[in-house]
């Protein structure tokens, strides 16, 4: 059997004896062992339990953390606190194709952490209301009057006024964007559009107001920032701390030859306005393509940005696919589909001799259209004259030939390449027309299912127009709904369902939809996109500060956890050694004993006996 043994390298002089009276005799061999291996035992015990506590405390801080999620998400909905100087504000106007809205959003100081974005929420009023304003019409109804513009946007300023204290404004950002309805003008009346606006908002309004804070977004960008203000709210962008979290293997971009990183799975963006239809999904891997052509025009489409605030990090880089499609927006697809059917129409008669749909007794009958309702189309000084039928499926199939689909691989509307999807490990969330369609009339936003969304779409369309006006005025729609919703729901019921699986081929059985306006009481608009995008720097600064105290003050924190189990491990250490040496005094001791003189000891020691007496 081993023997634990110590050679104490002591000057001769400290050795001393301990007599059997003081060690008793009871410490024998056995005896010996069992308190050595009881020592250790627990020392290990104490190591375990100090591992399981520390496990504890950051398991606990984990759960602390998702509370703080939680309670943000609960406080989001109070009041914004405008006594307070440490909250900050940024203002967005979204000037869309119907109409301009404007968007105040607050945030606290940053918490320091280069890898937190800022926490940028919607401002609040007293009654705890976003601060959220809209105006009618578009702003590229001012095409030919472009001087009327700063008067025509003056309202939604005055509005964000009147909620932002007035000590912030001089560094409030105002950020005025504009979408579709301005990028099919000409760029000379979109310019002159822009130049009203910076000239007149800096000479009434104090916020802080550059040439670059007023342009035309492309559709692009405008993909983007819809996808970032998601993935956002969703908290897509911390760092996993759930097993049961999903996730997805990621190549960062530009390091493509490294392994591939696990990260938080983000979600896709569907996004349908008036005039054009928005996707935008993370491409996690890097992609092939089919032919050099195709891979040209995927650059245009994958938008690879840094969302953290230092350039020089990378953790916080995605590739995004982004596509826009022009004329895809539920309004703009209405507008298509009645000049082509007045089209078609004028040339039938003509060819036949007939006069369908010029007079109200012999009216077009349009399967896009409630049942018996009556309509008329407009153009070069006819009327043409419709009557609803409210067939669904007929609707589907009249606007399968405005998906423009190829025979290509990998290709979407128009024949615009499209990265392959996931599906079984995928998330969209569906805005703008996608939840204004199924829920405003047809009461089932949330998450989609393409059966019973068909059902309730047929429902509605075969329901005569009198009943729909009946319930209309009993108010059983939601307060977004109007007499154009009603009217063009058939249609617009039709159109979504079309883009969304015959134009980006989602399967008819595809689960992870949900139509939204709000996520935990968020306003999720690609103007959050934007503001977040636009101040992703600004911490930056702060946090240089801030460098040198903030990891001071981790070390002390590390070391206030870490340093109380080091002392109890070195006082188990020092009474184990303590111990070992008297059990090695008590060994010395015994041999004295049995060999009945003191020199056997010194020449066990390796001492020679001359050089004993001297030294005694």
């Amino acid at each position: 059997m081993g023997r634990i043994g110590i050679s104490c390298l002591f000057p001769a002089s400290w050795h001393f004896s301990i007599s059997p009276v003081g060690c008793p005799r009871i410490l024998n061999t056995n005896l010996r062992q069992i308190i050595v291996i009881s020592v250790l035992a627990a020392a290990a015990s104490l190591l375990y339990f100090s591992v399981v506590l520390i496990r504890n405390k950051y398991g606990r801080l984990s759960r602390d953390k998702k509370f703080q999620r939680y309670l943000a998400r609960v406080t989001d909905i109070e009041a914004t606190d405008t006594n307070n100087p440490n909250v900050n504000y940024g203002i967005v106007v979204d000037c869309g194709s119907s109409g301009s809205r404007i968007f105040v959003y607050c945030w606290p100081r940053h918490n320091g952490n280069p890898h937190d974005l800022l926490d940028i929420r919607q401002m609040r009023d007293k009654n705890r209301k976003p601060v959220v304003m809209k105006i009618k019409p578009g702003i590229s109804e001012f095409a030919t009057s472009p001087e009327k513009v700063s008067d025509y946007i003056s309202p939604l300023l005055n509005f964000a006024a009147e909620h932002v204290p007035r000590a912030k404004h001089k560094e409030t950002p105002l950020y005025i964007l504009c979408t579709a309805g301005m990028r099919i003008l000409p760029e000379s009346q979109q310019k002159a559009i822009l130049e009203d606006l910076l000239t007149d908002i800096p000479v009434h309004f104090d916020f802080l107001f550059s040439d670059s804070h007023a342009e035309v977004i492309s559709g692009k960008q405008e993909g983007v920032y819809a996808w970032i203000g998601i993935n956002f709210v969703l908290g897509r962008f911390e760092h996993i701390e759930d097993d049961d979290e999903a996730v997805v293997e990621v190549n960062i971009p530009g390091s493509e030859s490294s392994k591939a990183i696990l990260r938080k799975r983000t979600a896709g963006i569907l996004d349908m306005g008036g005039v054009s239809t928005q996707i935008a999904y993370e491409v996690p891997k890097t992609v092939s393509f089919a032919s050099s052509q195709q891979e040209e025009i995927a650059k245009n489409l994958l938008a690879e940005f840094n969302l953290g605030c230092d350039v020089h990090q990378t953790e916080h880089v995605y590739r995004v696919y982004v596509a826009t499609f022009l004329g895809f927006g539920g309004n703009a697809a209405r507008q298509r589909y009645e000049d082509r059917l007045f089209a078609n129409t004028v040339q039938k008669n003509r060819l036949l001799g007939k006069q369908m749909g010029l007079t109200a007794d012999a009216p077009y009958l349009d399967p896009c259209l409630p049942l018996d309702i009556k309509d008329e189309i407009r153009q070069n000084g006819q009327t043409m004259y419709l009557r609803g039928t409210g067939d669904f499926d007929l609707c589907r199939e009249s606007l399968l030939p405005f998906m423009n689909k190829t025979n290509e691989t990998q290709t979407s509307l128009n024949g615009i390449y499209q990265p392959p999807i996931h599906f079984q490990n995928s998330e969209f969330y569906g805005f703008s027309e996608f939840y204004y369609c199924t829920e405003d009339v047809l009461r089932m936003g949330g998450d989609y299912n393409a059966a019973t969304f068909t059902k309730a779409a047929k429902d509605y369309c075969a329901t005569k127009w009198s009943i729909l006006r009946e319930r209309f005025d009993r108010g059983l729609y939601t307060s977004h709904a109007d007499l154009h919703r009603l009217k063009y729901q058939c249609f617009k019921s039709a159109w979504m369902y079309e883009v969304f699986h015959k134009g980006f081929s989602f399967p008819a059985n595809y689960k992870n939809l949900k139509t939204a306006l709000q996520v935990y009481d968020k306003e999720v608009q690609w103007t959050l996109g934007a503001i977040l995008y636009r101040t992703r720097f600004l911490p930056l600064r702060d946090i240089q500060q801030e460098t040198f105290r903030t990891s001071h003050a981790h070390w002390r924190r590390f070391s206030f956890v870490y340093n109380h189990y080091l002392f109890w491990g070195c006082v188990l250490v020092v009474l184990l050694s303590i111990l070992l040496y008297l059990l090695r005094l008590r060994r010395i001791h015994r041999r004295m004993l049995r060999n009945g003189s003191s020199a056997a000891l010194w020449l066990e020691e390796g001492l020679p006996p001359q050089k004993m007496a001297g030294t005694l």
